[in-house]
């Protein structure tokens, strides 16, 4: 009897360390106070106050159970909801705060809980969307608009409920549950239009917070969602009455304007990250907006394409303006000069298809020859490559548009040329200007090598085409010139710019002139073997090979002496 008063003590110990233990079990994410022990020394208190992972594991599996109730309560309010116990309309209201009760107790719980989190949020995904899809397919209670309404604005309300706590975790769930759900539903009710409304507000929710410094890794996945349906509502408005009948009509202004407004969207979004806020562009805004503008000339053409091309080529050529400003202003003396380029290129690209899409062939080759000289000298002034590649592309483009190009191809290779127009001249004479306004720069790398010598090539090309077109109008003087005499002439022609394309390339010290000069010589040696022994004078062949035995031989002669003439200097 005397022992009764300590064995009482130690049961009494024994109990309040149990009843602690159980008590962290149930409650891992709290801090307990060291848990009282029996004098066993200090392992029994290191013991007893580091968490162990049956603590955390007890509290996954807590979260997980309560989770697995909420999905019980939506189980019950869908059979109450077939039932005719209770007003649909009313089980529906209890549903959709249902769904909310769990989204805002995961914004609620503690800031290291982030699986409760997680798996709340996941829980009120789960109870709305089979919900809305129940309610809008089978029970026909929602229309089409009412469920897009409620999947926009529980995306748009989970923005705000986690903007302080959870936000990442929270959105990431949201976003991807109710886009890819808005997806699904536009295709099986056939109602694509409030769907792909829907998904463009979450587009802007996601976008939101992007602008003011917190990234969300769901962006592509939201911005896929949107290409998607909008790709599908103008493939499904522009195909035949018959195909179209299966979906719900839509008018041809929602159609056209959808497209646009994705396109501000991310370009908006852009543009504030990296003019206003400084960050580096990234290759998702890059593509997304690029399929954007896709998506925008596409309506365009399909269901506007007299008077909106017009419209939307000349909002490309202002864009276009404006997005060389910002080049200049903003990127030209940045440290991170992937911005530069990117806006650089995207300008670049505004102005050749505002160009083509409002400009009348004659305009739009003077258009591009102006465009061309005038990005070469910024370039050259400014000593960036980059506009000067701006302007070997304009000049491409002025080639092709003028018809240089097909002319080229006939005066050296094909059917006997014609007379060019005035436009043929002017676009050479650009070709010519543009090379002679290239800056030098000290240090050249490969990039300015290809610079060079594409440029020389136009040049060149362009040149040797008009003298062969001249050779051939003096010919025309005396007789009527055959196939071989024009095509002694080209070879003529072809070997003297190859002799004076050598001599001055060594002696101005341009490398691609002389590249050029062998070049010309590997070519009129395929020339003389599929033109000009094919027509089967033999004069005239042997008239040309003469020409083309002196040419290979003064070639390396005059590249010594331009070499010897430039040291001399």
């Amino acid at each position: 009897m005397d022992d009764l008063p300590d064995t009482l003590v130690r049961l009494t110990t024994r109990l309040e360390t149990l009843e602690s233990r159980v008590y962290a079990l149930e409650h891992p994410e709290q801090n307990r106070q060291p848990i009282p022990a029996e004098a066993e020394g200090p392992s029994a208190i290191t013991r007893t106050t580091q968490p162990t992972p049956s603590a955390h594991a007890g509290g996954d599996f807590s979260v997980v159970g309560k989770a697995m109730l909420g999905i019980a309560g939506a189980y019950l309010l869908r059979a109450l909801a077939e039932s005719t116990a209770f007003p649909q309309t009313a089980v529906v209201a209890i549903a959709i705060v249902y769904a909310a009760m769990w989204l805002v107790a995961a914004t609620r719980v503690k800031a290291e809980a982030w699986f409760a989190s997680v798996a709340y949020a996941v829980t009120s995904v789960l109870i709305l969307v089979p919900m809305l899809w129940e309610l809008t397919l089978r029970f026909r209670v929602f229309p089409a608009a009412m469920a897009a309404s409620v999947l926009a604005t529980f995306v748009v309300a989970s923005f705000a409920l986690a903007w302080k706590r959870h936000f990442t975790a929270i959105v990431w769930v949201t976003s991807a549950g109710g886009s890819t759900a808005a997806l699904i539903m536009a295709i099986a009710t056939h109602d694509l239009a409030p769907f792909t409304l829907a998904i463009l507000v979450m587009a802007v929710a996601c976008e939101y917070p992007a602008a003011g410094n917190r990234s969300l890794t769901v962006r592509p996945l939201v911005a896929a969602s949107a290409d998607i349906a909008i790709w599908a509502m103008v493939y499904i408005g522009s195909r035949p009455e018959g195909i179209r009948m299966e979906y719900r009509a839509v008018s041809g202004a929602l159609l056209l304007g959808l497209a646009p407004t994705l396109l501000l969207i991310y370009a908006a979004s852009a543009t504030v990250q990296t003019v206003l806020r400084g960050h580096r562009i990234t290759f998702f805004e890059i593509a997304q907006t690029l399929v954007a503008f896709l998506l925008v000339v596409w309506s365009v053409l399909s269901f506007w394409s007299g008077a909106g091309a017009v419209v939307l080529g000349a909002l490309c050529l202002i864009s276009s303006a404006a997005g060389y400003a910002i080049v200049i202003v903003h990127f030209d003396t940045a440290p991170e000069q992937r911005n530069y380029h990117v806006y650089a290129a995207g300008s670049a690209v505004l102005l050749l298809a505002g160009s083509y899409l409002c400009l009348p062939p004659v305009w739009l080759a003077l258009s591009l020859i102006g465009a061309a000289i005038a990005a070469t000298l910024v370039g050259a002034q400014s000593a960036r490559l980059t506009l000067e590649f701006h302007g070997l592309v304009f000049l491409g483009a002025a080639v092709f548009s003028s018809g240089l190009l097909v002319y080229v191809f006939h005066a050296i290779v094909g059917a006997f040329p014609l007379s060019p127009g005035w436009l043929v001249w002017c676009v050479s004479a650009s070709a010519v200007l543009c090379y002679a306004l290239e800056r030098r720069f000290p240090a050249e790398q490969w990039k300015h090598w290809l610079l060079y010598v594409l440029s020389a090539a136009l040049a060149v090309s362009a040149t040797a085409a008009l003298l062969v077109w001249a050779l051939v109008r003096l010919a025309l003087v005396g007789s009527t010139p055959g196939a071989a005499h024009v095509a002694v002439i080209r070879t003529l022609t072809i070997c003297a710019i190859a002799l004076v394309l050598a001599y001055s390339g060594s002696r101005w010290q341009r490398r691609e002139l002389r590249w050029l000069a062998y070049g010309a010589l590997i070519f009129v040696a395929s020339k003389l073997v599929f033109e000009d022994m094919r027509h089967g004078h033999l004069g005239f062949t042997a008239a040309s090979i003469f020409l083309y035995a002196i040419t290979l031989l003064s070639v390396p002669r005059l590249v010594r002496q331009g070499l010897r003439a430039r040291d001399a200097v």
